[in-house]
């Protein structure tokens, strides 16, 4: 991952790519939809066309992370950071004293640990529109 940060902060220093300077969360906005859209369709496609998709989500985010860095607002630690946090707080079965029977409680316990934490509001994009 370290990599792929130094070529981004590369791309988008004073003398590396205009491109990739211009770019901002607003702007990257739909390429973020595509290549998650392409990763979902590669996954009927087989192991290979996935991984490569699988970048292209990964080059998404941390295009993402680069940009709020500079900005000073947060960068690509923080969005780990956050995700494991909210891996350990969704699986109280695993990582706490939570009880389960099967995958459907973990589900219908994810919804309402999530709910809980969004206080109701919707926040997919499908739920906005």
């Amino acid at each position: 991952m370290q990599e792929l940060l130094t070529t981004l902060r590369r791309l988008r220093a004073p003398d590396g790519c205009p491109w990739d300077r211009e770019q901002t969360h607003d702007s990257l906005r739909p390429y973020l939809l595509e290549e998650a859209a392409e990763a979902v369709d590669a996954v009927a496609e087989g192991p290979q066309a996935l991984a490569a998709e699988l970048g292209d989500v990964l080059l998404q985010v941390a295009f993402h992370s680069v940009i709020a860095e500079e900005a000073g607002a947060f960068g690509y630690a923080d969005v780990e950071r956050g995700i494991v946090e909210k891996l350990v707080r969704r699986h109280p079965h695993v990582f706490g004293d939570v009880q389960v029977a099967d995958s459907g409680e973990v589900v219908a316990n994810w919804q309402a640990i999530k709910a809980a934490e969004r206080g109701g509001r919707p926040r997919r994009a499908a739920d906005r529109v």
